[in-house]
């Protein structure tokens, strides 16, 4: 049986007093990983996307948004999407690029079409 590596979680560090917003640049992660999911703290959509990441052999970087950070980091990713788009959690960005959430994660898994893509982007060795 192959064993996977644990994901690894990132937490953005607490605000300063009298900030009112995140102090992790979300643009910077996503272009320095080749693959990252942005999600909600708990979402149960976020776990799936990971969990078949992980058992595809992908450590995926994982960034957790608390809910009064929400507006913020979505505006930080919407100026990332090429059309302009409003981004939704969970977001998973491959290759500095938007590729979508769980159903487009889900979708090109089952079409055969995830594994190549990752390979592509140096996610995936195998």
């Amino acid at each position: 049986m192959q064993e996977t590596i644990p994901f690894t979680t990132h937490i953005p560090p607490a605000a300063p007093a009298g900030d009112g917003g995140a102090t992790v640049d979300v643009k910077k992660l996503v272009v320095e990983n080749s693959i990252i999911v942005v999600g909600k703290r708990g979402c149960c959509m976020c776990h799936v996307v990971k969990r078949l990441l992980l058992g595809l052999g992908v450590n995926p970087t994982v960034f957790e948004v608390d809910e009064p950070e929400e507006g913020h980091v979505a505006e930080q990713l919407s100026s990332l999407v090429d059309d302009g788009g409003e981004v939704q959690f969970p977001a998973v960005f491959v290759g500095g690029k938007l590729f979508g959430g769980l159903e487009r994660v889900m979708a090109t898994h089952i079409s055969g079409e995830l594994v190549p893509i990752l390979k592509d982007v140096g996610a995936l060795w195998l």
